[in-house]
């Protein structure tokens, strides 16, 4: 146990001496507790702490493990340290870093892509900005310079040189130019950094430094001035060197050309923001410049240079010139397209339409001259014109007769020839058949058999689809007849009230159906069947039904009909309804019409 001024140091052996002491077999079990209570409490005042933070640390001392959270207390300041001293550390947590980054990314990618999101985005934009901004000052550069008597001298010079064109413009139209800017550390005079502007050919930075040093150092020793001061600028010729001296670190920049004073604030900020960003990193120099790569962005500020400004020359009526004429051309660019739009509008419409073939078409004197042929049934080409905003007076139309076998215009061909009636319609396929569909007078339809075979592009007739108009009258004869009943009064063969005036209508019916089968060489027959109701006994009802049928077909040949075809039948009630409701219903006669074909 030693003690050095306030603070006391227990080593392990004292603590092993006591210990063997406690152990010892020639104390008594009471002296020996009581020794230990003393031992324990000269302890706690000789080490300052309590008695239970003892027994931990007595527990610590016999434990030479390490524990986790002795490493995590020392780790973060372990890292800061190996990290000064060399890159061993850096190097050693390359694959590991590597390996976690590749996992997030497996993992999901977004953590990544959202972390970079805020640096890679600006730094792009700033990137192509930069680049623009260069280009476009370099070609305007060019452009300024390519048609004056003085870009002829300044090729022949860059021929001369071997440099290029743009370089020599560059040096030609430069007020000034920071070529090169060196980082010195103050104390050793050692280079810190070093930049270069493009096209600039430089010495050996580190001998430049070097000397720089030594300039200050000479004229520190050999005049009379205060160590405080420092050289602050040089001229050799075309080039100036301008120094900016901080508490640890000098700046010089090497200028071609005369620089304004508003640039020793450029060096002035440059240094400073150096200082408050590397401070410890300068004052712990040791040659590497590796740990001050982080000035080159403020360096890089500094790698500047001022363009000769060119005098703006009045060119106000020269460019309200130009601007007129381009003006005017725009508009009659604007009119002429216009108008070809137009044009080729009318032109799609017009070789759109059957009957139609364009030929050619050409301009003669401001005017839209087109030639071609012309079915004399197309739409007249006139009709588009208007539609196309287009000036009739200024289309000319040359246009040629023929018959065009489209099946559009072939079918209004047939219509103008056939004259069909409204309950016809004609179409012409593709196939030249034409189509008719419909009813008829046979008239019509045997004058078109024999017609249609004159027609230009019909090759073939199909009339399937057309019926004689007699035949639909017919028919329509024949559902009027056998629609129609004649109702009786109940056990006699007399009509009831208001049945008569039926009589003259179905006579009349049946007059016009045996006209129109007799012109259809058709033959008519019909069927008058009388009924009765179930009220009576079947042999009464079978006389009373036959009576009833007997009597219409009496009325019907009083009228002049034939009624060599008609049949009267009775049926009685066989064909009665059971409904009571029903039964006066069934006191009646019906009709039934056959028609059958003669011509077969």
């Amino acid at each position: 146990m030693q003690s050095n001024g306030s603070q006391i140091t227990v080593s392990p052996t004292d603590i092993e001496d006591n210990q063997q002491l406690d152990n010892s077999p020639i104390l008594t079990n009471n002296n020996q507790a009581k020794i230990n209570d003393e031992l324990n409490i000269l302890r706690s005042l000789l080490l300052g702490v309590e008695p239970t933070q003892l027994n931990k640390l007595y527990e610590r001392l016999n434990n030479p493990q390490i524990q986790a959270e002795d490493i995590s207390r020392l780790l973060p300041e372990a890292v800061i340290l190996r990290a000064k001293q060399d890159k061993q550390l850096g190097e050693a947590i390359v694959s590991t870093v590597e390996t976690a980054i590749h996992s997030s990314v497996t993992q999901d990618h977004n953590i990544l892509s959202e972390a970079f999101f805020p640096i890679v985005g600006p730094a792009t934009r700033k990137a192509i900005s930069t680049a623009l901004e260069e280009m476009m000052q370099s070609l305007n550069q060019t452009l300024e310079h390519s048609l004056s008597p003085q870009s002829l001298r300044w090729r022949l010079e860059a021929r001369r040189t071997g440099k290029s064109f743009a370089e020599i413009i560059l040096l030609r139209t430069l007020v000034y130019r920071v070529e090169q800017v060196f980082l010195i550390h103050k104390q050793t005079g050692l280079l810190l950094q070093h930049l270069v502007a493009p096209r600039v050919t430089s010495q050996d930075p580190d001998l430049v430094s070097a000397m720089l040093t030594a300039i200050q150092d000479f004229v520190k020793d050999s005049f009379t001035v205060d160590k405080a001061e420092g050289l602050h600028s040089l001229q050799f010729g075309e080039l100036t060197i301008w120094v900016e001296e901080a508490p640890q670190a000098v700046i010089a920049a090497i200028i071609r050309g005369t620089a304004p004073q508003e640039f020793r604030l450029t060096l002035q900020d440059a240094i400073a923001k150096i200082h408050l960003r590397l401070s410890s990193e300068i004052n712990t120099f040791n040659g590497d410049t590796e740990t001050m790569a982080a000035s080159k962005p403020y360096l890089e500020a500094c790698l500047v240079d001022g363009v000769k400004s060119v005098r703006k020359k009045n060119y106000t009526y020269a460019w309200g010139f130009l601007g007129t004429i381009a003006i005017a051309a725009g508009i009659w660019g604007f009119l002429t397209l216009r108008e070809q739009l137009r044009w080729h509008s009318y032109m799609q419409k017009l070789s759109a339409q059957p009957g139609i073939v364009v030929m050619d078409t050409k301009q003669q004197q401001g005017k839209y001259v087109i030639s071609g042929m012309r079915d004399p049934l197309a739409v007249d080409p006139q009709t588009f014109i208007e539609s196309a905003n287009l000036n009739p007076e200024k289309v000319i139309g040359q246009w040629q007769p023929y018959l065009s076998l489209e099946p559009k215009l072939v079918t209004i061909r047939s219509e103008k020839l056939l004259l069909p009636p409204k309950t016809v319609s004609l179409k012409v396929d593709d196939n030249g058949i034409l189509h008719a569909t419909g009813y008829a007078p046979r008239q019509w339809i045997l004058e078109t058999r024999k017609l249609w075979r004159f027609i230009p592009g019909v090759h073939q007739f199909n009339d399937t689809n057309l019926q004689d108009i007699a035949l639909k009258q017919l028919e329509l004869y024949k559902q009027q007849i056998e629609q129609e009943t004649l109702l009786f009064v109940e056990a006699k063969t007399e009509l009831i009230p208001g049945e008569a005036a039926k009589l003259a209508k179905l006579a009349n019916t049946i007059n016009q159906l045996l006209a129109t089968g007799k012109y259809l060489n058709k033959e008519i027959s019909l069927q008058i069947t009388g009924h009765t109701s179930a009220t009576g006994t079947e042999p009464i009802n079978n006389l009373l039904s036959q009576a009833r049928a007997n009597r219409i077909l009496s009325y019907l040949n009083s009228q002049g009909i034939n009624t060599n075809k008609f049949k009267a039948v009775g049926v009685g009630s066989n064909l009665s309804l059971n409904s009571e409701a029903t039964q006066a219903a069934n006191r009646k006669v019906s009709f039934k019409v056959f028609v059958t074909d003669t011509s077969r």
